[in-house]
């Protein structure tokens, strides 16, 4: 045991003094080698022949070297640091290929890791609260679309809480809060701010514990009390992280709050619930009947009891719903329950995925490229490794070094790809214009180091099978006779380096024509006819106060929109509860006369209630009829305009201007048909809408203010808050929106997609245009013999350019051959994303086949341009 112990320590030590032991044995050799050759002169032999003699009797000095390094060492530490030196000697000399090859890795692996920190955040990563996997999300019918069809009423949403024995905790909030429905004053700039109602329970339901301070407690809840919970963001940017916040006094429109505490950085509501939004705090939402005569306002999440799976919930709630619906006379209604991670992120799976096989077939593109390089590397290092072989290196060991070169290649390029995979998720995790969930949460973590050493193993060992038909299996003469007049590569090596180019183009065709297709799918989706005109649209959130009367808020309204009608270069001016594709709301209203039952019910309609102006402000065209007016007020008969959709829908075949609608028991004249308007989403229909007078309908504490100007927003933000200094003395400076921003927000997660699929697509035909540049480049060097002989005998230069881009066409047809096929096929997967576009759109198709045909004959042609240039003389004398 101790004599086991003390060799391990010499073999230990003896790493530190690899280069004495080594000149030890190097003089110890020759030692042997003198001896040798003194005992053959004594025998007789000549001196050459007695040199010869010892040359052979000793073996080779490199075997030896190294079976002396196995025994006096670690074997494996040893051969491991002699084969990254050797690989450091190599990757320097050969400078300009590690440079670029390490570039080539850096950039595929970084946008694989990009793509890995979505996944993570969105689909792998547990949501940031308590026991997330406990967590549901339950929906009025699980429906999709305007919050209305989605939401629940308070009663029932009590009812369900009381009855449920699957969920051990039940709670819900506010869904229709409005982005900068309040208004703080006091302390500082006037702000306008994003507060959400929760009922009680919420936070502990989804084990969220304050930063500073507590939570709401029943009472306060139930007493609707004015107390206030802070957002980390809010609480830094508004107060410094001022831990002295807790008990102070905010004013809300108005009225004191008191702070009751501050919730944690990891608690992002609107990261999680309402991605784009950000929320500043949060409120107490009572569960009353004033707030169950609203109709369907909330959204529920409920915790499920340990051991009950999301199939028990909702098979409950299935049984649960009927009885609840009768028992509060609400048609329809029914509990759909999902797991929340599936609600937040369920729907982007699709597009991930996508992402997640883009750039695979990136990181496949440039293991075929580098392998392609390395195969043309090969010629220059035959003869070296050839002399290593006959010296006694065998053919494992000099695979091993290939192997250890490239893997040390790719580490390398993986620390840089960690670097620029840190520097995207930081750009994307900033961007707001990209309203993406849990954006916040893009960020590497110790899960995508992992992924990124992963990669960095599977790319050098990928490298490293293409550095192994570098080590030679035949003899050194053969090896040196391929050196002399004539000598040409094998078939073989030339053949997988056109097989490697044809994968390349094969893959870049895919990602070209997916990348096509989601864009021509988005410019369809920007040039749709949104029903109104975004350009020079500007919106601002503000107050319009609480009169006694109704009579007196009109006035109110009245003002306003006189004082901002007479502003400098404001065309149009209007109010709305509600912007397009922002929150919706859906009411049913059917048309008088009709008889409606709950097999047949009347239609449900997005409901805008506005005032006069506004048409115009939003550049909605105007049908029929006539649009509203300051007369239209709660002294004059009801009426409402409508647009195409519904009154096709009320009044098929009829002009519905005239005709008489009931809504919440109330007859409106229809007065005007406007043109139909996508409130939802670009790429979504408009549905039935209908647009009710803001004089008839109810007074607002706050609302949108619209207008047609072509002013910017800055400049706009200063006249008005000077223009309404009377009427509204602490309107806040940067409140003023363009519809431009809000469309361009509904559509960001479509365009996040294009812009990353186009980028990885942009890289592939990079890649494989260089893979196509170098096969043929390489090429033409190794018959630069044959083309100075053929142009010696006569064949014109462009004669020889015209073969050899055919050369280069040819390898790229095969791979577009291969690939349009593959697209094909592919395409249909697509279908899901895709707007106003076939899966096989032959344009598209077309397009892009002909953009990658042209970069391959540009890429061929610039080597066929240097083999015309080729003097026969010097060609034929330097071969």
């Amino acid at each position: 045991m101790v004599s086991a112990l003390r060799r391990a320590v010499e073999r230990v030590r003896a790493l530190f003094r690899a280069s004495t032991l080594d000149r030890e044995l190097e003089d110890e050799l020759l030692t042997h080698a003198s001896l040798l050759v003194e005992e053959n002169l004594r025998r007789g032999m000549s001196a050459a022949e007695a040199e010869r003699s010892a040359r052979r009797a000793l073996g080779s000095p490199l075997r030896i070297a190294e079976d002396h390094r196995e025994t006096r060492g670690v074997p494996f530490v040893d051969a491991l640091r002699q084969d990254l030196r050797y690989a450091c000697r190599t990757l320097r000399r050969d400078l300009g290929f590690t440079t670029f090859a390490v570039l080539i890795v850096a950039l595929g692996i970084g946008a694989s890791l990009t793509v890995f920190t979505l996944i993570n955040a969105l689909l792998l990563r547990p949501l940031p609260f308590g026991h997330p996997e406990q967590l549901v999300w339950i929906a009025n019918g699980g429906a999709e679309g305007d919050l209305s069809g989605q939401t629940v009423p308070v009663h029932p949403f009590l009812d369900l809480r009381s009855r449920t024995r699957s969920l051990s905790e039940v709670a819900a909030f506010f869904a229709f809060y409005g982005s900068g429905d309040r208004k703080m004053t006091g302390e500082g700039e006037a702000e306008r701010l994003t507060a959400v109602p929760v009922s009680q329970g919420f936070f502990p339901l989804l084990g969220v514990r304050p930063r500073l301070g507590r939570v709401f407690t029943n009472e306060e809840c139930d007493q609707n009390r004015a107390v206030a919970l802070l957002s980390a963001n809010f609480w830094a940017r508004r107060f410094a992280s001022d831990p002295g916040v807790v008990g102070r006094k905010v004013t809300l429109d108005g009225k004191p709050y008191t702070v009751l505490g501050v919730l944690p950085p990891s608690f992002d509501f609107g990261s999680v619930f309402a991605p784009g939004r950000r929320i500043d705090l949060f409120l107490p939402l009572p569960l009353t009947d004033e707030v169950n005569s609203m109709g369907n306002t909330l959204s529920i999440v409920g915790r499920m009891r340990p051991g009950v799976s999301v199939r028990q919930v909702r098979s409950e709630l299935g049984a649960l719903g009927p009885p609840i619906a009768a028992h509060h006379g609400r048609d329809g209604l029914t509990f759909v329950a999902t797991a929340l991670r599936e609600h937040v992120s369920g729907r982007l799976r699709p597009a991930l995925l996508l992402l997640v096989g883009a750039a695979g077939v990136v990181l496949l593109i440039v293991c075929a490229n580098l392998s392609n390089l390395q195969l043309s590397r090969a010629a220059s290092q035959q003869k070296e490794l050839a002399l290593r072989t006959a010296l006694g290196a065998g053919r494992g060991r000099l695979v091993r070094q290939m192997l250890t070169e490239s893997l040390l290649l790719s580490f390398g390029a993986a620390l840089l790809g960690v670097a620029l995979a840190a520097a995207g998720t930081r750009l994307l995790s900033r961007m707001d214009a990209i309203v993406l969930p849990l954006r916040e949460g893009v960020q590497l973590d110790f899960r995508a180091v992992g992924v990124a050493v992963i990669l960095a193993v599977a790319t050098g060992l990928a490298l490293g099978l293409a550095s192994a038909f570098r080590v030679p299996d035949r003899s050194v003469q053969d090896t040196l006779k391929e050196g002399g007049r004539g000598s040409r590569e094998g078939r073989r090596s030339q053949g997988l380096r056109s097989a490697l180019v044809v994968a390349e183009v094969t893959f870049a065709c895919v990602l070209l024509v997916c990348a096509g297709l989601l864009l021509r799918s988005l410019v369809r989706v920007l040039r749709v006819d949104l029903g109104f005109r975004p350009e020079q649209a500007m919106a601002l959130r503000m107050d319009v106060g609480s009169a006694p009367t109704r009579a007196q808020n009109n006035a109110r309204l009245n003002e306003i929109l006189r004082v901002v009608g007479e502003l400098p270069g404001v065309e149009a001016a209007g109010l709305t509860d509600a912007l397009p594709l922002g929150s919706n709301r859906s009411w049913s209203a059917g048309a008088k006369g009709q008889s409606y039952s709950m097999q047949d019910p009347p239609p449900d309609v997005f409901v805008r209630i506005v005032s006069e102006g506004y048409l115009r402000a939003m550049g909605i065209p105007l049908r029929s009829g006539r649009d509203l007016t300051s007369r239209d007020d709660a002294t004059s008969r009801p009426v409402m305009l409508v647009n195409e959709t519904l009154a096709r829908a009320l009044w098929p075949g009829q002009d519905a201007v005239g005709q008489t609608a009931i809504h919440v028991d109330v007859d409106r004249e229809v007065v005007g048909v406007v043109a139909d308007v996508r409130h939802l989403a670009p790429d979504q229909g408009s549905g039935n809408e209908m647009y009710l007078p803001i004089r008839q309908t109810g007074d607002y504490s706050s609302i949108d203010l619209v207008l047609k100007t072509a002013q910017s927003p800055a400049v706009l933000g200063r006249s008005l808050r000077e223009a309404l200094r009377t009427l509204e003395p602490n309107l806040p400076q940067n409140g003023v929106r363009t519809l431009e921003t809000i469309v361009d927000r509904a559509v960001s997660p479509r365009r996040f997609l294009v812009m990353v699929l186009t980028g990885f697509s942009a890289f592939a035909l990079l890649l494989a245009s260089l893979g196509i540049y170098a096969v043929i480049s390489y090429s033409v060097r190794q018959r630069s013999h044959e083309i100075g002989l053929r142009m010696a005998l006569g064949a014109s230069a462009a004669g020889v350019e015209r073969q050899i881009v055919l050369h280069s066409l040819r390898l790229a047809a095969f791979g577009m051959l291969i690939g349009g096929l593959a697209s094909w096929a592919l395409s249909r997967t697509l279908s899901g994303f895709l707007f106003g576009v076939s899966p096989t759109d032959p344009a598209t198709f077309a397009a892009m086949l002909g953009i990658l045909g042209i970069v391959a004959g540009v890429a061929g042609y610039l080597p066929a341009r240097q083999a015309s240039r080729i003097d026969p003389l010097t060609a034929l004398r330097a071969d």
